[in-house]
């Protein structure tokens, strides 16, 4: 009995983190990219822990390789933060 309630609580740990997780990815669609730069220009919806209602914005991104696969047109989902006053990529995925 006790070894299905760690199995349980355990469950319940990466359930919730794993939510936390989706709650901080965005949807977009790629506008533009600027690989010399490491810019992104995204049409997104709403970015909830930057409380950023939906808008066509640059992003700097944190790391120049997560451009390499992408092209304009792609929807995406994407992680962003604030840094020193700029807004930055840190995360980006294709969405099927």
């Amino acid at each position: 009995m006790k070894r299905i309630a760690i199995i349980t609580a355990a469950s319940l740990v990466l359930a919730v983190a794993t939510t936390a997780a989706a709650q901080d990815l965005a949807d977009g669609e790629v506008r533009k990219i600027d690989k010399d730069g490491a810019k992104i220009t995204l049409k997104h919806g709403e970015i909830k822990n930057l409380d950023m209602p939906s808008m066509t914005m640059v992003f700097g991104v944190k790391d120049k390789a997560l451009l390499d696969k992408l092209k304009a047109g792609d929807r995406v989902q994407f992680k962003a933060v604030k840094e020193d006053g700029k807004y930055l990529v840190t995360e980006i995925v294709g969405k099927p």
